[in-house]
C-alpha cells in the first residue's frame, strides 16, 4: 500500500467515494511528520514496506486507508464515525510518547556511552552493509583525452602510465538524485597542482546497481570557465577547468539547481550552472591561505596543502552553505577544524563558525551533510590504507555542545572498517571493511541508510588488494538507529 505525503496537510477518509468536505488538522502536522517523513523528497510517494516508522504506526492501527497526508480528499462527515476518529487520536498519542525520547536525545544515541574509546562519545550500535556494487579503476570517459603524462613512472599499481583517457576516479563528492542514480565529483586528479594539468575536472553522472554489483557510467559534464570569471591564468586557453587550476573536493546542489563546489588550492568555493559552467568569480576565505593560493604574494601560507574544503553541507532551510576545511589553520588547535557559515542570499560567509575536533590531529575529515539544523553527519579517517587502516568512521556532530567544550558533539553512528555483513555481500566475510585511504561521500538513502563512496586516487591507492590499484566502490549501510533527520535532509 502507498501513502502520498506533503507538506502540512493531514486528511482522512472512510468512504473514498463519499465527497465529503475535508478536514484539515495542520496542529497534528508536527507530531506526524518526524514520525512519517523520513525519505527523500516529501512530494514522492513512500511504500510502507521502506519505512519501519509506518510499520510500527500500521502495528498499532494507526496508519490505514483512513489516514493520509496528501491534497484533500474525502473525508468523514457524520457522528457515528467520531469513535474512530478518537481511537486514532489514542494511538497517535501513544505513538507519540513512544517518541518522544529518540526524538529529545535525537544525535546523542539515546545516552549509550562508546566502550573503548578514550574520548566517550555516544555511539549507535553496529552498523550493516546492504548493498555493494563496484566500478573498475581502469574506467575511461568514451572518446575522452590521454591523462597521466607527468603522474610518475609506471605501472603504477599494475597500470600503465599515461592513461588512455580521462579516467572516471577520485569521487570527492556525491549528490543523490532520488531516482537511483548519483552525481559524483572527480577531485583534481593525480594529487598535486604540477602533475594534473591534463585532468580534466568533471561530474559524473552514475547508477550503482547493488543487485548485481556493478556501476554503470551515464554521462557528465565538464566544469568550466567560458564567461571568464576566474581573474587568474588558467591551464587551458578553451578555460575547460583542470587539475592544475583548482583541487575540487566537495559538491552540493542548491534548490535553484546550481551547484556549489568547495576547493582545497585557495581554498575557494565555486559556483556552477546545472551544466558545470562557472557563474561567478572564486570566493576566498577570508585569512585563510593554502601554498597554492596565487595570491598569497610572498607571504606564508596558514593551511597546508590539501586540506581546504573536503567536506561541505547544504543547510536544511537551502540559505546556507557549511563548507568544512580538512586541515587546522595555523594558531588553532591541532586537529581541530573549521565549519563556516556561507549565506547564499548574501553571497558571503557570516562569520558564524563551528569547530570539528578530530580524533587524531593526524587524521582528516572525508565529507558532511546536514542532518537538521544543528546536526551534520562527518566522515573522519586515519591516512592509512588496508590492513594498517584503524579508523574509518561516520560521526553525528551537533553544533549545540551541550558540554560547553567549545567544540561540536559527537556521536559514532558507524566504523566503516566493522560492518556486518550476514548476506556476504561482495563476496566478502562476516564482517566487511571499508579500508580505504580516502573516503570522501556520503549520502542519506533513508533515515537509517546511508550510501558511502571512496575515492581511490587512481592508481595510486591500493587499499582493498596490494599492489592493486582500487576500484570506485559503492556500499549502503543500515545504521543501528534511525537518525530522526529533517525531511529537508533527504531533498
Amino acid at each position: 500500500m502507498l501513502y502520498p505525503l506533503s507538506y502540512g496537510r493531514l486528511s482522512w477518509c472512510t468512504n473514498p467515494s463519499a465527497g465529503a468536505t475535508t478536514r484539515t488538522l495542520p496542529d497534528l502536522v508536527p507530531l506526524l511528520e518526524p514520525l512519517t517523513l523520513p525519505y527523500g523528497n516529501p512530494r514522492r510517494r513512500v511504500s510502507t514496506s521502506r519505512s519501519s516508522e509506518i510499520r510500527r504506526l500500521h502495528l498499532i492501527g494507526f496508519v490505514s486507508r483512513r489516514l493520509t497526508l496528501e491534497r484533500p480528499s474525502p473525508c468523514l462527515s457524520n457522528v457515528r464515525h467520531m469513535k474512530r476518529i478518537s481511537i486514532m487520536f489514542g494511538a497517535l498519542a501513544l505513538t507519540a510518547g513512544l517518541a518522544t525520547p529518540a526524538l529529545a536525545d535525537s544525535g546523542h544515541a539515546n545516552g549509550h556511552t562508546t566502550k573503548g574509546h578514550s574520548n566517550g562519545h555516544s555511539t549507535f550500535g553496529r552498523a550493516t552493509l546492504t548493498g555493494f556494487a563496484s566500478l573498475p579503476a581502469q574506467s575511461y570517459v568514451p572518446g575522452s583525452l590521454p591523462s597521466g603524462a607527468a603522474a610518475g613512472a609506471g605501472p603504477i599499481n599494475g597500470v600503465p602510465v599515461p592513461f588512455p583517457g580521462q579516467p572516471i576516479q577520485g569521487f570527492s563528492g556525491v549528490i543523490n538524485n532520488h531516482d537511483g542514480t548519483y552525481n559524483v565529483l572527480s577531485d583534481n586528479g593525480y594529487g598535486n597542482k604540477a602533475n594534473s594539468g591534463d585532468f580534466l575536472l568533471r561530474v559524473h553522472h552514475i547508477k550503482p546497481n547493488t543487485k548485481t554489483g556493478k556501476v554503470s557510467v551515464l554521462g557528465g559534464f565538464y566544469l568550466s570557465d567560458p564567461y571568464r570569471k576566474v581573474p587568474f591564468a588558467l591551464t587551458r586557453s578553451d578555460r575547460v577547468l583542470t587539475g592544475s587550476d583548482f583541487d575540487v573536493e566537495s559538491i552540493v546542489r542548491a534548490y535553484d539547481g546550481t551547484y556549489w563546489i568547495g576547493d582545497e588550492f585557495g581554498p575557494w568555493l565555486l559556483h556552477f550552472s546545472p551544466s558545470g559552467k562557472l557563474l561567478q568569480a572564486p570566493i576566498a576565505l577570508e585569512g585563510v591561505k593554502a601554498p597554492e593560493n596565487p595570491y598569497l604574494n610572498g607571504g606564508q601560507p596558514n593551511l597546508n596543502s590539501s586540506k581546504g574544503y573536503e567536506g561541505m553541507a547544504r543547510g536544511i532551510d537551502g540559505r546556507y552553505l557549511y563548507p568544512l576545511l580538512e586541515g587546522t589553520v595555523a594558531g588553532d588547535t591541532p586537529g581541530d577544524l573549521r565549519m563556516n557559515q556561507f549565506d547564499l542570499r548574501t553571497g558571503k560567509y557570516t562569520g558564524k563558525r563551528f569547530v570539528y575536533r578530530l580524533e587524531a590531529p593526524g587524521n582528516s575529515i572525508g565529507d558532511a551533510i546536514a542532518i537538521d539544523k544543528n546536526r551534520f553527519l562527518i566522515i573522519e579517517r586515519d591516512n592509512e590504507q588496508g590492513d594498517a587502516a584503524k579508523l574509518k568512521r561516520l560521526y553525528l556532530a551537533d553544533t549545540r555542545d551541550r558540554n560547553r567544550d567549545g567544540v561540536m558533539d559527537k556521536t559514532l553512528v558507524a566504523d566503516l572498517l566493522d560492518l556486518a555483513n550476514p548476506k556476504r555481500l561482495g563476496g566478502f566475510d562476516t564482517t566487511f571493511r571499508f579500508p580505504f585511504q580516502t573516503i570522501e561521500d556520503v549520502t542519506l538513502l533513508d533515515d537509517q541508510t546511508v550510501a558511502v563512496l571512496n575515492d581511490n586516487n587512481f592508481p595510486f591507492s591500493s587499499g582493498r588488494t596490494p599492489g592493486q590499484a582500487d576500484n570506485d566502490e559503492f556500499i549502503t549501510v543500515r545504521l543501528s538507529q534511525r537518525l530522526h533527520a529533517d525531511r529537508r535532509a533527504f531533498i
